[in-house]
């Protein structure tokens, strides 16, 4: 006679929507600052929209549906994407290995297809025009041309405190996705712009805490952790969501394309692949081919080769 199925009895009945939060957060899977960023955004976000305190075994698997198309229905493809992977990968973890009755993201909420733009890359003379516009604040220009010279991840930046720097040598460590930590550089224009971005209404200087700082003091509902709060002024961390947002509203681009267009503008230099690959820190030949694509400068610049020679007479 033939054994019977294992079943696993579900437990957990009394645990509220913000104690399974916490408790995912906690894990090693992401104890990565970067990725804990990520995942508390996403979370924290729905189940706030849903009620903290609600028992998790409550909620049904079509208000969490509704509750991701009101959040980022509207959104892009991989930001709906990116959220969505964030809010299953928790509720996966609450059933699998709390055994909690938890709910699941419906079917109806599934993955979108992100195209490949093949427009991604932004031409040097438009990101150098954009820096200089005496619109668009300090803080904003000194993130963009960061993320543009260094060619990093705007999580890996955002994630920087003011004694990381090494303002001597324009360079600082950063945690890579992998958990590496790695070296970025920057040149002379984000040099020029970080003593004035550090610099307090009393000239002294910002030495501890964010490198980037939001506009605003925290209100103490939302206050984060210690360690994103400046010492000196009080305000938190400028987050992933609000700098996406900033370079939306005053360029229409998203953050991941200035990495992409160093990458590519690179690429356009004949700088050789294995430096491109050095400084945006891709381990994979075929991963960092996909963003050295030449550009629409390079191609048209080529196609000059095919041109009738010029009579010289």
């Amino acid at each position: 006679m033939s054994a019977a199925p294992k079943v696993t009895a579900l437990r957990g009945g009394h645990v509220t929507l913000a104690a399974a939060a916490d408790a995912f957060l906690a894990t090693a899977r992401t104890a990565n600052s970067n990725t804990h960023r990520a995942y508390a955004s996403a979370i924290d976000r729905t189940i706030a929209l849903l009620g903290r305190d609600r028992p998790l075994a409550d909620v049904a698997d079509a208000e969490i549906g509704t509750a991701l198309a009101e959040l980022w229905g509207t959104s892009a493809p991989a930001t709906w994407n990116r959220n969505r992977a964030a809010v299953t990968s928790w509720l996966t973890w609450c059933q699998t290995k709390k055994h909690w009755a938890a709910p699941s993201v419906p079917a109806e909420a599934e993955r979108r297809k992100e195209n490949a733009d093949e427009t991604r890359a932004v031409a040097k003379t438009t990101i150098h025009r954009l820096l200089s516009r005496r619109d668009i604040p300090l803080r904003e220009r000194a993130l963009w041309r960061m993320l543009y010279e260094t060619a990093a991840r705007a999580a890996e930046i955002l994630a920087l405190n003011v004694e990381d720097l090494d303002l001597e040598h324009r360079r600082a460590p950063v945690r890579s996705k992998g958990g590496a930590t790695e070296w970025v550089y920057w040149d002379r224009g984000t040099a020029h712009l970080l003593p004035r971005l550090l610099r307090l209404p009393d000239g002294s200087a910002r030495t501890h805490g964010p490198l980037f700082l939001s506009e605003r003091r925290p209100v103490p509902a939302r206050r984060p952790g210690p360690g994103d709060i400046c010492p000196r002024t009080g305000r938190a961390r400028l987050g992933y969501d609000r700098a996406r947002v900033l370079l939306e509203k005053y360029a229409g681009l998203d953050l991941h394309q200035l990495r992409h267009s160093a990458a590519t503008h690179l690429g356009d230099a004949e700088i050789p692949l294995q430096l491109i690959m050095g400084k945006t820190r891709h381990k994979n030949p075929r991963t960092a081919m996909r963003y050295v694509k030449p550009g629409a400068e390079a191609i048209a610049k080529v196609t000059e080769v095919l041109a009738p020679r010029r009579r010289t007479h």
